[in-house]
């Protein structure tokens, strides 16, 4: 897709599959520092190695954040000038991404809005997959608002 307007015919489709993302412990780290929440589950390793999940794992919504990413190594529109985060409607984290692990994001088009003006909305199905786990570690559904030239 080459347009913000040739999505509109795409409604209901799985538009795109981003690129692997590595969410690595120093990720991990950084993510806690900036919203300070130190939960041992998350910083440190050796106390983790005897959870559960045998390590550590990101935060959720480090896992959560990385939309934004995940969407921009995917997507680029040559008429697209600005693009915010609208929100979000649904969101559930349903598996533990660890530490050291891939993830990547697939993107069905769920709707697309005309805005007023030069501008669109667009409401996205995203499932974050963890590289192999039959289990993804995130379903979203995301909005979206992009302004074109």
């Amino acid at each position: 897709m080459t347009s913000i307007r040739d999505l509109q015919s795409h409604v209901g489709e799985e538009v795109a599959i981003s690129p692997w993302l590595e969410v690595s412990q120093e990720r991990i780290d950084t993510f806690a520092r900036a919203i300070e929440d130190f939960q041992w589950i998350h910083v440190d390793p050796r106390r983790a190695k005897s959870s559960p999940f045998g390590g550590t794992i990101a935060h959720g919504f480090l896992t959560l954040s990385l939309l934004s990413r995940l969407s921009e190594m995917t997507f680029s529109f040559s008429d697209r000038r600005m693009g915010i985060n609208y929100g979000l409607n649904r969101v559930r984290f349903t598996a533990p991404v660890p530490s050291a692990s891939r993830v990547r994001a697939r993107f069905t088009l769920a709707k697309y809005e005309p805005l007023e003006g030069k501008g669109v909305q667009v409401t996205w199905s995203v499932v974050v997959e963890i590289e192999g786990s039959d289990k993804p570690a995130l379903v979203a559904e995301w909005l979206g608002r992009h302004y074109y030239a």
